[in-house]
Order: C-alpha cells, then sequence, then structure tokens
C-alpha cells in the first residue's frame, strides 16, 4: 500500500476522532473550572453550610 493510500485510510478512520472530541470536553471543562473556581469554591461552601446547619434541626 503506498503512503498516500495509508494516509487517508488513517484520515477516514474515525476511531480516534471520538479521543480527540473526550480531550477537547476535557480541555474545556478544566478550563472552566479554571475560569470559575472562586465562585464554584463559594457556591461549594455556601451548600455545605447549609446542609450542616440544616442538618443539627434532625
Amino acid at each position: 500500500m503506498s503512503r498516500i493510500r495509508l494516509f487517508w485510510s488513517t484520515l477516514k478512520n474515525d476511531r480516534g476522532i471520538r479521543v480527540v472530541e473526550v480531550i477537547l470536553i476535557l480541555v474545556v471543562l478544566i478550563g472552566l473550572v479554571i475560569i470559575f473556581k472562586s465562585q464554584l469554591t463559594e457556591l461549594v461552601e455556601s451548600i455545605f453550610e447549609k446542609i450542616t446547619s440544616e442538618s443539627s434541626g434532625i
């Protein structure tokens, strides 16, 4: 098989595309977490404070 045919058959194979899609999604999610880190931290802390205060009433 010539190199050109091997190259095109590799491009047509879509198994690797799924891996690239997952990696890109992870990169975007990690970027969003880094950008909104302080807001996420405040949200999680307020949720845990509410859970703690309401669980003492049980």
